[in-house]
């Protein structure tokens, strides 16, 4: 078997630790060095910090990950996307162009004889009211069509100043304890209802978490971002770790509440 890698919240087009082209330009030489390595690639949504696709016209930029991921689709390496909540406007591009299939949802795989349930993760579990509500709104025909009828220019700077305010308001490095986590309770009620995985693997919380759930057999993985970590996870023989490009000294949320300090 060989290794299948798990990445998200790249939010290109976003300022984070470096400016988007540079975080861009080390994107890149990851898939060069370990996507391109691998069996299978699955990128787990906020791809980019947003996107949307007018019938003609897809956002400026990004041209070197494009081609990154045009080389991974041409080595028949077989790409998983996934939408988040920052380019759920992302259509058919990917899929037509590359032909990578798209999820919306979480959706279920089996690989190397485990089962995983793998997606975004917004709006799960209890809690987040606020954002269900808009994104309710978002992913309405009514909104999305009326937003195609704006000037790109003028949608894009609209799209771009929500997207700054939105992560402003936000403390995406500060865990705050599995009682408190949404996607942590979301697999803890997911597994309460019956559902039965080895691994549930997720981006949107930004924090790289390793954590044993109470049935002691299913693991919440996430896979962190790029924005600050560069970390992403990797299945071999079965098993999942998190890793991280280029970033060294850095940790991994686990069950030990020693390892919460630093995220909190």
């Amino acid at each position: 078997m060989g290794k299948i890698v798990f990445a998200s919240d790249f939010h290109l087009g976003q300022k984070g630790t470096t400016s988007s082209e540079e975080r861009e330009k080390a994107l890149v030489c990851w898939i060069d060095e370990v996507a391109m390595q691998a069996e299978e690639v699955f990128f787990l949504g906020d791809t980019f910090d947003f996107w949307y696709e007018y019938k003609s016209v897809i956002p400026k930029g990004f041209t070197r990950f494009l081609g990154a991921m045009a080389r991974l689709a041409d080595a028949g390496i077989p790409i998983h996307l996934f939408t988040g909540n920052h380019d759920m406007w992302i259509f058919d591009y990917f899929t037509k162009e590359l032909g990578i299939p798209l999820y919306r949802q979480p959706t279920e795989f089996v690989r190397q004889g485990r089962r995983m349930l793998i997606g975004h993760g917004d709006g799960l579990g209890p809690g987040d009211r606020r954002y269900k509500f808009l994104k309710k709104i978002f992913n309405n025909r009514a909104c999305i069509w009326l937003f195609h009828w704006l000037h790109p220019s003028i949608g894009m700077w609209i799209a771009n100043k929500w997207s700054s305010s939105s992560r402003e308001s936000n403390n995406d490095y500060v865990f705050t304890g599995p009682e408190k986590e949404y996607l942590l309770r979301y697999c803890e009620g997911e597994l309460k209802s019956g559902a039965n995985f080895d691994y549930m693997i997720f981006g949107h919380r930004h924090l790289p978490i390793d954590y044993l759930l109470s049935n002691e057999k299913t693991r919440y993985i996430n896979t962190g971002d790029w924005l600050r970590f560069k970390s992403y996870g990797v299945m071999e023989d079965g098993k999942i770790e998190l890793k991280f490009y280029n970033e060294p000294g850095q940790s991994v949320i686990s069950n030990d509440p020693e390892s919460w300090k630093s995220f909190s």
